[in-house]
């Protein structure tokens, strides 16, 4: 097996606890919550009536969101089981967001057009092996004009262990780390998986969309994160840090690109 099909296998197991987990709180999403973070929307804009194409989507949430937003939004994801979820999901809600199974590599193959905006968020890069093959399935999948829009953990937070108290990898290297763990969510000791994953400097994910000619217009770093990583971080307006080490470093980063 290589590195895509060890991690679809784990995503695929992984699909059933993510939905029933309250880190995803379906639920309230059924009734109408939105799932984008406020940083992401603000960096999207008006996506009413604008073809979104959100890469690595999971079971669809976020793509549905676009969608209820008023964009034309298409999610791909390389899991099956999580394109079927996402599909039942968005039927269930009488949605009109599509969804294709793919790897990011594969959807220009997939997907013969392009889009207004392409939208990516929160965990997504470490699954890839190529960040120069990933710019240019970006830059193909954007119309001249369009915008990337990309919002992801800040590489030195990966740094520190699951505690964050010690710090245990380095900040970016080429080899990947093969490791058996449990899923981010608070079921998460219930999909514990082998799964192949990647730690990338800002330096090689800026220059994987330099090199596809993109031209980055925004780039900012951020101390609070929408989410809390491993159920153990402290909430602050709504937010979510590092206890005992609040505003020390970022734990998001944002950049936006354009292709002209």
């Amino acid at each position: 097996m290589d590195y895509i099909d060890i991690n679809r296998s784990a995503w695929d197991a992984r699909i059933e606890t993510h939905l029933q987990s309250n880190f995803y709180d379906l639920e309230c999403f059924k009734q109408g919550k939105n799932s984008i973070p406020d940083l992401d929307k603000s960096l999207l804009g008006n996506v009413r009536g604008k073809k979104v194409l959100h890469l690595q989507c999971h079971f669809g949430m976020d793509t549905i969101s676009l969608a209820r937003m008023g964009a034309e939004a298409t999610g791909i994801d390389f899991s099956e089981i999580g394109i079927k979820a996402a599909k039942t999901l968005n039927e269930e809600l009488g949605n009109n967001a599509r969804f294709i199974c793919c790897n990011v590599y594969d959807t220009p193959q997939e997907l013969h057009e392009e889009f207004d905006i392409v939208y990516t968020s929160y965990g997504v890069i470490n699954w890839l092996d190529n960040l120069n093959k990933w710019g240019d399935v970006v830059f193909q999948m954007l119309r001249p004009g369009g915008r990337f829009v990309m919002v992801e953990f800040h590489p030195l937070l990966w740094m520190l262990d699951e505690s964050f108290s010690v710090m245990k990898y380095p900040y970016s290297r080429k080899e990947p780390y093969v490791t058996d763990d449990a899923s981010y969510t608070e079921n998460g000791a219930e999909a514990r998986c082998r799964t192949i994953t990647w730690n990338y400097g800002l330096s090689d994910i800026v220059q994987g969309l330099l090199r596809n000619n993109l031209r980055i217009t925004h780039f900012s770093e951020h101390n609070l994160s929408p989410y809390n990583l491993f159920g153990n971080m402290k909430e602050e307006h709504g937010m979510f840090c590092i206890e005992g080490k609040e505003h020390l470093f970022p734990l998001l980063f944002s950049l936006v690109a354009l292709k002209e």
